[in-house]
This record gives structure tokens, C-alpha cells and sequence, in this order.
């Protein structure tokens, strides 16, 4: 069970279980190459953090495109596992030469695609762009079955209906995860939670659905291909299977220092979707988690089929093939960490020195001081479109009434409330259309990070309990050191649920936030604004460019 790591005074960890354990490889690893940051976790045999490792990085928009670069992608995975390396070191003064089992997981969806030679055959075009609406249209139509605009296939098929050049040579087409751990094992493999982001999956089989390959195939018959869509796709693995092991070349990419040794297996590589349902324990019938940072999104285990289909609601899987109703929506986060710069900035010119920790706990504490309905304030935190609202671009703004009450308060609650918006507008279809029960939702991501408001306000956003739990701040590194650990330490048949209910979250509940009536009729006021102003959003798409 997780529990909190304990240090002296002087900051130096001693825990001599936890040392010898990283000296015999007792150890399993996750990395997660998030939007803002990637982050490196190393979890003992109790499945608590010992030691991490981050890196920042940053999107860029070039020609146009969402996109990151594949040096940066390295340059990032080396300095985030430097950094874990390092504080090993000064933890417990040993080299990091081993550990017992490795997990990579990395933002869902995208496009990457490669020739034959191995070669990047165009930028890497991530979940963020909002390019693809003829061909999810066509597509979801074709299926029968939702296929938003953020997915592998959507790509895939836009760029066959552009007429790129480069599709012709495609012999690989892979997520962020499936890319560096391609490079890592040399296996072109993935995890059943993220493939479940590049093309339906047939929950029965915990494979691409063959039905509707089969129909893809014949939508591009005769444009004189030299593959088929199986041909390129990874492989698709379940939760527990081994899924390679690290290559000498792929110990030489993650550790330039050739300290780290190659051998060590390979859990599937997944999506950060599928690592925050581990990360929060919601993997079974009847649970759910919402992750929130740069995007924000709704991860619903269903107990059956949803009635019909919905263009807002994407059907995906957990790490073990269970299917999931999927709310997703492009932008969290970013909108508010501008908006802290700006008053970091501020205080800097005050004389202030504020570390963003503390920052960010004043301006969120402060939010809960705000009128229930934010004082009739109004934003949007669209750095992107978003499919739910219809919006093709994103211009954030903020817009209030001569008379409304602009305080400090009334505007940081406003920006939170901002934040859950869209998710409430996708969430609804589910409790209100579909009738699906939740007793709680596991909340995780930076939005959480400021002890019981977030939580607070997405429990009267969405009217269920939202619990909290201390592992939050790990996140999805720390979900994918779980499913690392859970390759190396699983007994015979024990499923995925069982391992998390009963041996790394046994009696661990969380911070549990009941809905607030008064929150609650706050935000329904909110939201009757946030819906009817989005029109000033969609004039801001158009007019701003």
C-alpha cells in the first residue's frame, strides 16, 4: 500500500529496505512523457515512491501543427531519468545500475509514422491539433462508432484524404509510448489501453476490432498502398504481459552514462488515460477517475454498452481490455498556470519571492472565498478546439458584465470553474442520458494538487463525491511503475483488479469531497452562462487569427 516517504531532518532518506532493494533490482520503474513535464518514478516492493525525476518540456506550434520533436522527446527521457538517477545517489549514496522491471506510458493518441528504414516520415502530430474532422466524420459514420478527431486512424485517414505523399511509405504507425518503447526493446508493441486510442478494440478479444480493420481496408482499396492497416499497427499486449526487454541500444538512449544495465523487462507501454485509472485504483465496474492538467478527462468503467452513440463520448479500455467511456476534452490547466505567472510576475515587482507551490495554494484557496456563482465573471481556457462544444480552434478569454463583481476571489473560482466546463457538458450525457451510477470519482493531475479544492469544486461540478488520494501528485508515472510491477510481481492469474484492490490500495480510500448544495446551484448558474457564451467563444475562433 502507498504511503508517504519518510525523511531526517536533514533531508536524507534512510531507509535501508529501500537501498537494498535498488542495489538487487527489487525495483520497478515508470516514466510518463506527459504534456508539460516528464516524470520518472522508481516504486519498491510495497509500490512506494523512492525516488523520481522530471523534466519540463514544452509543446510547439509549427506550420500549424501541435508537435514535439524526437530529440526533445530524448533529451527530455534523459534528463528526467538523470535527475532519478541523481537522487537515488544522494538518497542512498549507490549508482542506479538495474531495476527490477520498466514501464513507459506517454500522452494517447497522435501520429507518428515511419518508413521502412526507421525514419520519421512527418512531425509527430499529437492529441492536441483538431485537424481531422472530414475524416473522423467519415469514419465514425463508416463504423459506426465514435472516432474523435485526436485519434491515430483520424489521422491516418485525413492525411490519405489530403493526398500526403508520405502515406505511401508508411511501415509503422505507433503512439508517443509505442514509440520510445519501439526504441527501447526494439518490439513494436502497446498496451490495450492506449491502442484502444489509435483504433476500436474489440473488448471481446482484446484486439483491434477485425470487423471494422476489414472495412478500412476497403475504404483505401485501389489508392495503390503497399500495406495494410494490420501491417503497421503495433502489436497489442494485456496488462501483466511481458512486452520486451531492454535492448544495449535502448539502455544507452534512457542512460547516455552506460550505467544502466540491459535485460531489465518491459511492461506493454499505455496512455496517460489508462495510467491514471491504475494511479487511482479505477479499473473495475462501477469506477472512475478523472485526470486533470494540461487536458482534462473522465475515465468511466462501464458495467454495459452505452444505448447509442455518442460524438462526445469516446469508448476505450482499461489497461486490461474492460471498456471505458472516455470524456475527453483539449485544454485544463494551461489557461490558470498563465494567469499564476502573471500574478508570480506581479508579486516579483512587489518585492515578493512566491515558489509556485505556495502560489498556486494561495490563488486556489482564495477561489473558495469566491460567490457561489462566480459573481457573474466568465471564461474559457480553449488553448485548442474542443469536439464537445464544436469549437475548431481555441482563443482563451475572459469576459464579464459592467456589473459583475470582479475580485480576486470571483476570479480564480471562475478559472477553476472554467477548467471543468466542458468535461461537465460530456459528463452529462453519461449520468443524465445513460443513467451510469458512480459512487465516487478518483480525482488526479495538478488540478488536485491543492489540498480539498479541487476536489471540492469537481464534486459540486459533476454532484458525485470526488476523493482524493495521497499518491495523487505521483500521477501516471506512478501508474505505470504499478503496471511495471505488476509484469514482475503478479501471482499465476491474478487479475489487474485484484492486484491494486488488494495489495497496493488495501484500506486506502482517500480524501473524500461530498457534493455541496451551495457549490453545487453555484456552478448550475455557471454553467447556464458558460453554455450561453459560447458563442463569444466561437466569434473569438473566427475573428482572432
Amino acid at each position: 500500500m502507498y504511503t508517504t516517504t519518510k525523511y531526517t531532518d536533514a533531508g536524507v532518506f534512510m531507509d535501508q529496505a529501500a537501498k537494498r532493494a535498488i542495489c538487487e533490482g527489487g525495483t520497478s520503474l515508470g516514466i510518463e512523457l506527459g504534456s508539460t513535464r516528464i516524470k520518472a518514478v522508481l516504486i519498491d516492493g510495497n509500490y512506494a515512491p523512492v525516488a523520481s525525476g522530471s523534466h519540463d518540456w514544452e509543446n510547439r506550434l509549427e506550420d500549424g501543427i501541435w508537435t514535439y520533436s524526437l530529440e526533445d522527446v530524448w533529451a527530455g527521457l534523459q534528463g528526467a531519468f538523470k535527475n532519478l538517477a541523481d537522487d537515488v545517489q544522494n538518497r542512498y549514496g549507490v549508482a542506479l545500475e538495474t531495476v527490477g522491471s520498466i514501464g513507459i506510458s506517454a500522452m494517447m493518441h497522435g501520429y507518428l509514422v515511419f518508413g521502412k528504414d526507421g525514419g520519421q516520415l512527418v512531425p509527430f502530430r499529437t492529441w492536441r491539433n483538431t485537424l481531422t474532422g472530414e475524416a473522423a466524420a467519415e469514419l465514425t459514420g463508416k463504423f459506426r462508432f465514435n472516432i474523435p478527431q485526436r485519434w491515430s486512424i483520424a489521422h491516418l485517414y485525413q492525411a490519405i484524404l489530403n493526398q500526403e505523399a508520405h502515406v505511401k511509405d508508411i511501415a509503422f504507425l505507433t503512439t508517443l509510448s509505442g514509440y520510445v518503447h519501439w526504441k527501447l526493446t526494439g518490439r513494436k508493441a502497446l498496451g490495450v489501453g492506449d491502442a484502444s486510442g489509435m483504433f476500436p478494440i474489440d473488448s471481446a478479444m482484446n484486439n483491434y476490432n477485425p470487423g471494422m480493420m476489414e472495412q478500412f481496408d476497403g475504404l483505401i482499396a485501389g489508392r495503390g498502398f503497399g500495406w495494410k492497416l494490420g501491417d503497421i499497427l503495433p502489436a497489442v499486449l494485456n496488462a501483466g504481459e511481458e512486452a520486451g526487454s531492454l535492448t544495449a541500444e535502448g539502455a544507452k538512449l534512457l542512460d547516455p552514462s552506460l550505467r544502466l544495465k540491459p535485460g531489465i523487462p518491459l511492461c506493454p507501454p499505455e496512455g496517460d488515460a489508462g495510467t491514471g485509472m491504475v494511479a487511482t485504483n479505477s479499473v473495475a465496474g462501477r469506477t472512475g477517475n478523472i485526470s486533470a492538467g494540461t487536458s482534462i478527462f473522465a475515465m468511466i468503467v462501464l458495467e454495459k454498452e452505452l444505448s447509442k452513440l455518442y460524438p462526445e463520448i469516446d469508448l476505450v479500455t482499461t489497461p486490461a481490455g474492460k471498456p471505458v467511456a472516455m470524456v475527453h476534452c483539449n485544454s485544463c490547466t494551461s489557461d490558470l498556470d498563465a494567469w499564476a505567472g502573471l500574478f508570480r510576475e506581479f508579486a516579483g515587482l512587489a518585492g515578493a519571492k512566491l515558489e509556485k507551490p505556495a502560489l498556486y495554494d494561495a490563488l486556489y484557496y482564495k477561489a473558495l472565498e469566491g460567490e457561489a456563482d462566480c459573481g457573474g465573471l466568465l471564461s474559457y481556457n480553449y488553448y485548442a478546439g474542443e469536439p464537445i462544444t464544436g469549437m475548431d480552434g481555441g482563443r482563451p478569454l475572459f469576459a464579464r458584465m459592467p456589473d459583475s463583481r470582479l475580485t480576486l476571489a470571483n476570479f480564480m473560482r471562475t478559472l477553476l470553474f472554467s477548467a471543468m466546463g466542458t468535461l461537465k457538458l460530456g459528463m452529462d450525457i453519461l449520468t443524465e442520458k445513460e443513467r451510469v451510477r458512480l459512487d465516487c470519482l478518483l480525482g488526479h493531475g495538478g488540478l488536485f494538487k491543492t489540498r480539498g479544492v479541487g476536489q471540492k469544486l469537481m464534486a459540486a461540478a459533476l454532484d458525485v463525491p470526488v476523493s482524493v488520494m495521497e499518491s495523487a501528485g505521483e500521477g501516471g508515472a506512478w501508474g505505470i511503475a504499478l503496471l511495471a510491477a505488476y509484469l514482475r510481481q503478479k501471482n499465476g492469474g491474478e487479475t489487474l483488479e485484484t492486484f491494486l484492490g488488494q495489495r497496493v490500495f488495501a484500506g486506502d480510500k482517500g480524501e473524500r469531497a461530498e457534493p455541496d448544495a451551495e457549490d453545487a446551484r453555484g456552478f448550475r448558474a455557471f454553467m447556464a452562462r458558460y453554455t450561453e457564451g459560447l458563442a463569444i467563444e466561437r466569434a473569438a475562433v473566427e475573428h482572432l487569427k
